[in-house]
């Protein structure tokens, strides 16, 4: 297993799928704020939210990337293709999975039973995200595209 690499190359493909994300809020094609939704699990402050949310995606980018790392080494070799086909994966776990249960682990986000009395700041994602907006799956796709054909073609250099 490629340690260094791992580590290095997790946060490349980390950072460009935040930046991607991040782009695509700015340019109003989404209105997911991934590092606001991750830090508010921390803070209540908006702008330490986004810095430890940033943070906190690091490290999580850091534990898919190990699993994407573990998955190219039981198959003997790291691809660019292989590595979007699990950032596929990636983004069907994590826009159908982990964004629809967020609510429920979520101390500052409302609930789909949420009525006029919630205090919460964040809405629910909602099925795949859309209450962020029609065009947020897509461009969740893409950034996950682009998080594991990193990792495929950095480690496959490697």
């Amino acid at each position: 297993m490629d340690w260094l690499g791992w580590a290095v190359f997790g946060l490349v493909a980390t950072s460009a799928l935040t930046a991607v994300m991040i782009t695509a809020q700015l340019a109003g094609l989404t209105r997911l704020d991934l590092p606001l939704v991750l830090g508010a699990l921390v803070t209540e402050d908006p702008d330490r939210a986004r810095v430890a949310g940033f943070l906190i995606h690091l490290v999580v980018g850091q534990v898919f990337a190990l699993g994407y790392a573990t998955v190219f080494f039981l198959l003997h070799g790291a691809t660019w293709w292989l590595g979007g086909l699990l950032g596929l994966l990636h983004v069907s776990v994590a826009l159908m999975v982990l964004l629809p249960v967020l609510p429920g682990l979520h101390p500052r986000m409302a609930s789909h039973r949420a009525g006029p009395a919630s205090r919460a700041v964040l809405e629910p994602p909602g099925l795949l995200a859309l209450n962020y907006g029609v065009q947020t799956p897509a461009v969740a796709v893409v950034a996950h595209l682009v998080y594991g054909i990193v990792l495929g073609l950095l480690l496959q250099a490697r």
